[in-house]
C-alpha cells in the first residue's frame, strides 16, 4: 500500500504501510501505473480538471481537507492515526501539500478504493448489481406518443444505463455477475457511498487505546481535525472534462436538467439517481410528479375562476348592493366605536364584485374536486414510487446500517454503558430519567414557541382592530377616494387587510429564522440515538411550528373573523370592554375575499422569497469564497479545490426542500376553496423550483454522498394527514366563510315571490337596529358621520339574522338563522362523507403497486434463484472435471478472467 505526499516539483515520499489488504496482482498493476504516471504525466495538465490520482489511473473517490494549525498537535496525531487505519482497511491515500493549494494553507487527502475494498463492502452492504440483461419487453408505449416529442430528452440522458436484472453482490460469486471492467463496474456514486461507510466507522485512536467511541469522520469534522469531507464532481458544470475517462455527468445534468430553458422538458431521473444517489433522485421524482399533478388542479381551478368571471353580470346580490335603489338607501351601522360613522351599503360595491370571482357555485365543486385530487395524487404517487423502487433496485430495501449508526454526539454525551442484547457488546445509553427530562423540556420549548406565534397573531389581530378605526377616519376625506380607477378599491377594509397581511408575513419570516435554530438546538438536546431518529424528531418539531406559523392567520380569517361580533348595542370585545378593541366584522360580501387576500400575500411572498434565498445565498457565498482564484487565473485551481470552495449540501439539505413543498401543499389544499387560482400559482412556482433546486445542486454545492431511500419518509404520513384535514377545512370554509349556504337557503325557502332567484337577498340578510339605543361608547363622535346623515335616519342595518326593534324577541336570532346553521352543519356532514367515501373507494380501487411491476419483481426473484442454482451446478461440474483430468484450465485467482466469465454465462 502506498502513501504519496506530493509537492510542486514532482518529488514524492513513498512509504510502505504496515499491512497490505489488497491482492498482489492489483498492487502490482497499481504500482506500475503509479511510477509510470509520475514519470510521464505532467501535473499541470492533468490535475486542473482531473478526478484521478497523479498516476492518471486510480480514481479519487473521496477527498478530506484540513489546515495544519500551529497548536494542533492533537489534531495532527488524530489525522496520522486515522489515515493509517484507513490504509489498513485497504484504502489508498495521496496527499496534496498546502503549497499546492490555491490559498497556500489547505492540505487535501485524496482517497481511492481499490477493487478488493469495493467488492468486500458491496457484499457487506448487499448492493444490488446486474447479472442478466432484462428480457421482459417494455410495452409502455402510449398512443399518439409523438405529441410528447418536444418534451423528451435524448435517450442516452434519460437512460444512461442499460436495464438489467440485479441481485445482491456476493464476493465469493463475483463471476456470476456481469463484470466487464472492475474499474467501472461500480459507478462513482456507489464508490463514494462505500468509502463514506468506511470513513464513518474507522477509528482515529490507536488499537491499544481500546476506545471504540473514538471513530468516524463526522466526529473528526466536529472537532476540527478535518475541515471538509466530500466526493468530487466529475467535471466542471459548464464544459466537459478533457479526460476521456471522466463521464462528465455533471455537465450533462447542467445542460439537460439544471438550465432554466429546460423547464418544459422531462427530468433525467435515472441520471440524477446515478450521479447523486436514490435519496436525492426520489426527491426530484416526487417534486416532478407533484408538479405534473398540479397541472390538473390548476386547469380546473382556472376554469372555476373563469366561471366566476363569466357569471359576473348574473350576480344579483352584487347588483342590489351597487344599485342606488337598494344599496344606496341602506344605511349601515358603524364598523368601529366612535371613530367610524354610518355608511351606505353601496360603498362596498367593488368588494362584492371581487368576492363573486371566488365565492360562487364553482367554489363548492372545486372544494370537492380538490378532496378527490389529493387522494388521486397520493395514490398515484404510491404507484410511481413502487415503480421507482423496482427500477432503482430498492425492492426489499432495509435501512442501511449507516442510517442506524450511533450519532457521534450520542456516543460523546452518553457516558453510561449497557449490554446490547443483539450484538452482546457494551454500548452507550441515555438513562430513562434523563431522557424523560430532556423530552419534557423539548416539548415545553416547542409549546412556548407555538404560544409565541399565537401571541404574535393575536397582536396582529389587535393591530387590525386598532388601525381600522384610524384608516376609516383618515381615508374618509383622503384624496385617493377621488381617483377614477383605483379610488373605489382603496377602502379601510382593504388597507387594514393588506397591511396586516404584510406585517404577518414579516413576523412569519422572522420567527421562522429564529425557530430553525431553536428546533435544531432542542433536537440536539434530546440526544437522538441514530441519524434516522434525529431526522424524524426534527421533522415533527419543524412541521408543527411551521404549520402554526404559516396557517394560523388564515385559520383566524376563515373561522373566527366576523363570527363573534355580537350586535349593535351589545358588541363583543377582544379582551373585554375595557380594551375597546371591538371584534372585527365581515363585509356584507363576506370574509372570503379577505381570506383570499391573506392567502395570496403569504403564499406568494413565501414562494418568491424562498426561491430568491435558495438561489442567491449560495451563489453569493461561493462568489465570495472563490474571489482569490478569480484574481489569479494563472494559478492551479484543481478539481478538489473547486469543489472545496462550494457550499456543503449537509445531511438536512433535502429536509428543508421537503418542508418548503409540504407547506405549499397545505396552502393549496387546506384553503383552496377560497382561492381556486392557488394551484396555478403553485404550478408556476414548482416549475421554477425544480430548475432552481437542480441548478444550485449542480453548480453551487459540493457533490453529496450518495444515499439510499425507497420512500419519502415521514413526509408521506404528513401529506396523508393534511389530505384528510383539507376535506374538513374546505367544508367549513364553504359552510361558514362563504355565503353559499345562506344564499341557497334564501333561494329555496325564503324567497318572497317563490321564484328561484336571489332578488331581495341583501335586504333579507341584514337586520335592523334602532340608532337611539346605541351606547355612548359605541356612538360615532361628532364630525365622523357623512354629510348625508341627518336626524331623519332612525335605524341602521347590520349583517345578521335577528328580530327588529319592537318585536317581542327583539335582537334575538330569528328562525332563519337556525335554519341556515342547520343547513351549514348538514352540508359539512354530507360533503365530508361524500368526499371521504370517494377517497377511500379510489384508494381501494387503485393498487399501490402496478401489476407489471409486480410481475417484474416476481420474475427477477425467480431468475435469481434459478441462475444461482445453475451457477452452482456448473461450477461443481467444472471442479469435478478438473479433478478427474487432473489439470487446471484457468489461473488460480479469486476473480476469474473475462473469457472464463463469458464461458460461465453461456453455460448458465
Amino acid at each position: 500500500m502506498h502513501r504519496v505526499t506530493g509537492k510542486a516539483g514532482g518529488d514524492s515520499l513513498i512509504e510502505m504501510s504496515p499491512s497490505d489488504s489488497v491482492s498482489d496482482d492489483i498492487n502490482a498493476s497499481s504500482n506500475a501505473g503509479f511510477h509510470q504516471g509520475q514519470s510521464g504525466i505532467d501535473k499541470q495538465q492533468h490535475s486542473k480538471d482531473s478526478v484521478f490520482f497523479r498516476d492518471g489511473l486510480r480514481r479519487i473517490d473521496f477527498v478530506l481537507s484540513y489546515i495544519d494549525d500551529k497548536d494542533g498537535e492533537r489534531k495532527q496525531e488524530r489525522r496520522k492515526v486515522y489515515e493509517a487505519n484507513l490504509e489498513k482497511v485497504g484504502l489508498e491515500l495521496e496527499t496534496e501539500d498546502k503549497s499546492e493549494s490555491e490559498d497556500g494553507k489547505t492540505y487535501f487527502v485524496k482517497i481511492h478504493a481499490p477493487w478488493e475494498v469495493l467488492a468486500t463492502y458491496a457484499d457487506v452492504l448487499k448492493i444490488k448489481v446486474p447479472f442478466k440483461v432484462n428480457d421482459i419487453p417494455d410495452n409502455s408505449e402510449m398512443p399518439m406518443n409523438w405529441l410528447s416529442t418536444p418534451f423528451r430528452l435524448p435517450d442516452h440522458i434519460m437512460h444512461p444505463e442499460a436495464d438489467f436484472f440485479t441481485a445482491p453482490f456476493d464476493k465469493s460469486k463475483s463471476d456470476f455477475f456481469l463484470i466487464d471492467d472492475q474499474e467501472t463496474f461500480f459507478p462513482p456514486s456507489t464508490r463514494n457511498r462505500i468509502v463514506y461507510y468506511i470513513l464513518s466507522r474507522c477509528s482515529y485512536f490507536k488499537d491499544e487505546c481500546a476506545d471504540k467511541d473514538k471513530k468516524g469522520i463526522k466526529r473528526l469534522l466536529n472537532n476540527g481535525t478535518y475541515t471538509a469531507a466530500f466526493p468530487l464532481h466529475d467535471s466542471r458544470y459548464w464544459t466537459r472534462s478533457k479526460d476521456s475517462n471522466c463521464e462528465s455527468e455533471r455537465y450533462n445534468l447542467y445542460k439537460y436538467w439544471a438550465g432554466f430553458l429546460c423547464f418544459f422538458k422531462e427530468q433525467p431521473l435515472n441520471l440524477v439517481r446515478k450521479y447523486y444517489g436514490e435519496k436525492i433522485g426520489l426527491y426530484f421524482a416526487w417534486l416532478g410528479f407533484y408538479t405534473e399533478m398540479l397541472l390538473f388542479a390548476a386547469v380546473v381551478g382556472t376554469m372555476c375562476f373563469i366561471y366566476g368571471f363569466l357569471t359576473y353580470d348574473n350576480n344579483e346580490w352584487s347588483k342590489e348592493i351597487c344599485s342606488d335603489e337598494v344599496g344606496g338607501n341602506i344605511v349601515m351601522c358603524p364598523l368601529c366605536d366612535k371613530k367610524c360613522g354610518y355608511w351606505k351599503l353601496n360603498s362596498t360595491c367593488n368588494s362584492s364584485w371581487q368576492s363573486h370571482l371566488f365565492d360562487n357555485v364553482g367554489t363548492v365543486f372545486f372544494a370537492i374536486f380538490m378532496g378527490i385530487w389529493v387522494t388521486l395524487f397520493l395514490e398515484f404517487w404510491k404507484r410511481r414510487q413502487a415503480r421507482l423502487e423496482y427500477e432503482w433496485d430498492l425492492v426489499d430495501f432495509e435501512e442501511e446500517q449507516q442510517q442506524l449508526q450511533l450519532r457521534p454526539e450520542y456516543e460523546t454525551k452518553c457516558t453510561n454503558r449497557k449490554m446490547n442484547r443483539i450484538t452482546q457488546e457494551m454500548e452507550p445509553y441515555l438513562p430513562i430519567t434523563s431522557k424523560c427530562a430532556r423530552i419534557c423540556l423539548s416539548g415545553a420549548t416547542v409549546l412556548f414557541w407555538i404560544s409565541l406565534i399565537i401571541a404574535c397573531i393575536i397582536g396582529v389581530i389587535a393591530y387590525r382592530l386598532a388601525v381600522y378605526a384610524a384608516f376609516a377616519s383618515i381615508m374618509k376625506d383622503s384624496p385617493t377616494t377621488h381617483l377614477q380607477v383605483v379610488g373605489p378599491f382603496i377602502t379601510p377594509q382593504l388597507a387594514t387587510s393588506v397591511t396586516a397581511s404584510c406585517i404577518n408575513f414579516v413576523i412569519i419570516m422572522i420567527l421562522n429564522l429564529m425557530y430553525e435554530r431553536v428546533a435544531v438546538w432542542i433536537t440536539d438536546m434530546e440526544i437522538p440515538k441514530t441519524h434516522l431518529e434525529y431526522e424524524n424528531k426534527l421533522t415533527v418539531k419543524m412541521f408543527l411550528f411551521q404549520f402554526v406559523n404559516y396557517y394560523s392567520s388564515c385559520f383566524y380569517v376563515a373561522f373566527f373573523k366576523g363570527k363573534f361580533v355580537g350586535y349593535p348595542g351589545d358588541y363583543a370585545y377582544m379582551f373585554g370592554k375595557w380594551s375597546k378593541l371591538r371584534n372585527e366584522e365581515c363585509d356584507p360580501g363576506g370574509c372570503l375575499i379577505e381570506l383570499t387576500t391573506q392567502l395570496v400575500i403569504v403564499m406568494t411572498g413565501k414562494q418568491v422569497w424562498g426561491n430568491i434565498q435558495e438561489a442567491l445565498v449560495p451563489w453569493l457565498m461561493n462568489w465570495w469564497g472563490s474571489r482569490k482564484a478569480r484574481r489569479h487565473p494563472e494559478s492551479l485551481y484543481s478539481r478538489w479545490e473547486q469543489d472545496h470552495d462550494l457550499q456543503g449540501f449537509g445531511q438536512l439539505g433535502l429536509f428543508y426542500e421537503y418542508l418548503e413543498m409540504v407547506i405549499q401543499f397545505g396552502f393549496i389544499t387546506l384553503f383552496v376553496a377560497s382561492f381556486p387560482l392557488a394551484p396555478l400559482l403553485a404550478l408556476v412556482n414548482n416549475i421554477i423550483e425544480v430548475r432552481v433546486d437542480a441548478w444550485k445542486l449542480t453548480t453551487q454545492f459540493r457533490r453529496p454522498v450518495a444515499a439510499k431511500a425507497h420512500i419519502i419518509g415521514a413526509w408521506q404520513e404528513i401529506l396523508n394527514g393534511m389530505a384528510i384535514l383539507s376535506v374538513v377545512t374546505n367544508a367549513f370554509i364553504v359552510a361558514f366563510t362563504s355565503d353559499m349556504i345562506p344564499r341557497l337557503v334564501y333561494m329555496y325557502a325564503y324567497q318572497p315571490e317563490g321564484e328561484m332567484n336571489m332578488k331581495g337577498y341583501i335586504n333579507n340578510s341584514l337586520s335592523v337596529f334602532n340608532i337611539s339605543e346605541f351606547q355612548p361608547d359605541n356612538r360615532p363622535e361628532d364630525g365622523e358621520n357623512p354629510f348625508w346623515f341627518n336626524s331623519s335616519i332612525t335605524t341602521c342595518r347590520y349583517r345578521d339574522y335577528r328580530y327588529p326593534p319592537g318585536h317581542e324577541k327583539q335582537y334575538s336570532h330569528t328562525m332563519q338563522f337556525w335554519h341556515i346553521l342547520a343547513a351549514k352543519l348538514a352540508f359539512i356532514i354530507i360533503m365530508e362523507h361524500v368526499v371521504f367515501m370517494v377517497k377511500f373507494f379510489v384508494a381501494w380501487m387503485i393498487p399501490d403497486v402496478p401489476s407489471d411491476v409486480r410481475a417484474r419483481i416476481k420474475r427477477e426473484r425467480y431468475l435469481v434463484q434459478e441462475y444461482l442454482h445453475n451457477y452452482e451446478v456448473e461450477k461443481l461440474k467444472l471442479q469435478l472435471s478438473q479433478n478427474n483430468h487432473n489439470e487446471c484450465t484457468c489461473p488460480p485467482t479469486i476473480y476469474p478472467s473475462i473469457p472464463q466469465h463469458e464461458v460461465l454465462s453461456e453455460c448458465l
